[in-house]
């Protein structure tokens, strides 16, 4: 699996297909945030005293995150999202 570095968050991006009048959207052309899961995260920044702070998101949270944030990572056949903390938007509960 996928571990990331510092601040970074691995997500898996939900695909959502939206019919308008008998046509498929592709997910691209949909708003400007995308759900996604978290499947793993880093162990955080330093700040300058050198303590930890830990992310505020945890693996199976579900996040949603802006829309062009972050690198496409293709591992194991599977597509995912690595992503820094700071752009994710909120925590969907």
């Amino acid at each position: 699996m996928l571990k990331p570095l510092g601040d970074r968050v691995v997500l898996k991006v939900e695909e959502v297909e939206q019919k308008v009048g008998g046509f498929v959207l592709a997910g691209n052309s949909q708003a400007a945030t995308k759900t996604a899961e978290v499947v793993a995260v880093g162990e955080g920044i330093r700040t300058l005293n050198g303590d930890l702070v830990a992310l505020s998101v945890k693996a199976g949270d579900k996040v949603l995150v802006e829309s062009h944030a972050g690198v496409e990572v293709k591992f194991q056949d599977e597509s995912y999202l690595l992503v820094s903390e700071a752009n994710i938007l909120a925590v969907v509960e």
